[in-house]
């Protein structure tokens, strides 16, 4: 069996479950803060929804530019594990100021600190993947990547179930020194790790690359917007609908009963299917899920559509980042930040895109089912306008 074969090739790549075990903890410390941080800055900090939206912009704009110029020069760096090393002991600094705000100020200085070195982190531990496995297993390169993601996703929703507690134990405070635990764990964790480059020899073994397309990237920008609409928007709906900041980590943490599973699903049809096909029906099911958080104000509904979110998740996260990667195969640091480059692009225009509807309710989510729509139109176009070339280049044969 395919999958079998992988999975034994995968866990005897040396290093392999050091990079395992880092992402995983990684995800438990990113997931402990992610969906109570909009909550902590209206409750503990009482700020308001400008505020904080504004608070979100700034420090995501910086760390935009953090990510795509250290994307631009990490590939000319032998060694790339120095970066995240850094990034991390930033955070923590960060936070710390940020756990003691009082104010609009103070909270935009630590969120600012915690939050723009975090983009030096992700695309540079997914550079460093993509090398090790391509030296040393360059058959289950992106299968290995999508597992790597997931294993970030299930440390994420165990972050989530954790803040929940932690948030019942200690409050917010609890929550955000459980979020620098996250931060020191990754320090200590790439301390020993030995890093692992590729040769272009090696590159090239490891399979095709993708041909550049800008109106992908632009497709995968609209459903990343879309996507943190809901990462920044739907903490805020269910709190303001059953007033209690718990269930919005339960109802992520639903995603992570599924997310292996489809991540993995995915990423053979992937395979065999192609990476835009499988965007585009993990689109589908995220139109569905914006469809019905606008239109249901009910807590089980909420649940039950989390398993169709969960594999357009999990297509965005795993797909569309190897996707991506691909365009630039021979450049995996640049690939690599790019991708979260463009993630961090959608959220900047996904924390405004909303303030064009007072308030916060469900009415907030026929924004990103629009820009679903959009994204789900220009694959359609791309995959028309692929089918036509196929078609000229063999009737010329």
């Amino acid at each position: 069996m395919r999958i079998w074969h992988d999975f034994n090739v995968f866990v005897k790549i040396p290093g392999a479950w050091l990079l395992v075990l880092t992402l995983f903890l990684y995800g438990i410390g990113t997931g402990i803060l992610a969906p109570m941080n909009a909550v902590y800055l209206q409750e503990s900090v009482h700020l308001g929804k400008i505020e904080i939206v504004s608070i979100f912009a700034i420090s995501l704009f910086s760390n935009m530019v953090l990510t795509i110029t250290v994307g631009i020069v990490s590939d000319r760096i032998k060694r790339k594990k120095t970066i995240p090393m850094i990034a991390s002991l930033l955070c923590i600094g960060g936070l710390l100021i940020y756990m003691k705000a009082d104010g609009y100020a103070t909270a935009l200085v630590g969120m600012a600190l915690a939050t723009a070195p975090s983009g030096m982190i992700m695309g540079q531990l997914f550079a460093m993947a993509r090398n090790h496995f391509t030296r040393l297993a360059p058959g289950v390169v992106e299968i290995a990547q999508i597992w790597l993601r997931a294993t970030y996703s299930v440390g994420f929703f165990t972050g989530l179930l954790l803040g929940a507690n932690l948030y019942l134990a200690a409050t917010f405070q609890g929550v955000l020194w459980g979020n620098l635990a996250g931060y020191a764990a990754l320090f200590l964790l790439l301390l020993f790790y030995r890093e692992i480059t590729a040769s272009p020899l090696t590159a090239k073994k490891s399979g095709a690359g993708e041909p550049f397309s800008l109106i992908m990237l632009f497709a995968i920008l609209l459903l990343s917007c879309a996507d943190a609409i809901r990462g920044l928007y739907l903490p805020l709906v269910v709190h303001e609908l059953f007033r209690d900041p718990r269930l919005m980590s339960y109802i992520w943490s639903t995603q992570a009963v599924f997310e292996l599973l489809f991540m993995t699903m995915a990423g053979y049809w992937a395979a065999k299917y192609g990476s835009k096909r499988i965007l585009l029906l993990g689109s589908g099911f995220a139109l569905m899920t914006y469809l019905t958080y606008s239109m249901s104000g009910s807590l089980p509904v909420f649940f039950l559509v989390q398993p169709l979110y969960s594999f357009f998740v999990s297509v965005l996260y795993g797909v569309g980042m190897g996707y991506v990667q691909r365009m630039f195969i021979h450049r995996a640091g640049f690939g690599a930040s790019l991708y979260v480059f463009i993630s961090q692009t959608a959220s900047l225009i996904g924390y405004f895109l909303p303030l064009l509807i007072e308030g916060v309710s469900p009415t907030i989510f026929w924004i990103p089912s629009l820009l679903i729509a959009a994204s789900m139109g220009l694959m359609i176009k791309v995959l028309y306008t692929d089918r036509r070339l196929n078609r000229g280049q063999q009737l010329t044969m």
